[in-house]
């Protein structure tokens, strides 16, 4: 009965020791795996960060984008404007043309 016993002691003991070597090492892969959420965690951060900052520059390029649209629409307007007023002119000096060769025409009948 008293080997029997030892017998048992021996093999709790190895169980023991098996226990304690396996709890070592999850505490080591814990710890680890700690460490790499830590690290995990920062560079999340870092990005979101950078891309906070992408954000910014694009909304930046953005309103820079719009600005040159707005002001290349102002100066569209204004050289249309301008090719409009021109255009009106030109057809002023045609029908001033027209005219004369009227009153040139009417001046060789009447003579």
């Amino acid at each position: 009965m008293v080997q029997h016993v030892e017998q048992n002691l021996q093999l709790m003991t190895k169980r023991a020791v098996k226990a304690e070597n396996s709890a070592a090492k999850l505490k080591q892969e814990n710890a680890l795996l700690q460490v790499q959420l830590k690290n995990y965690k920062t560079e999340n951060e870092a990005l979101r960060s950078g891309q906070a900052a992408s954000l910014a520059v694009m909304k930046q390029n953005t309103d820079l984008a719009l600005q040159n649209l707005l002001t290349v629409i102002t100066n569209s307007r204004s050289s249309i404007k301008q090719l409009l007023s021109g255009a009106e002119s030109l057809q002023l000096v045609a029908d001033l043309l027209k005219s004369i060769d009227r009153i040139s025409e009417m001046s060789e009948d009447g003579q």
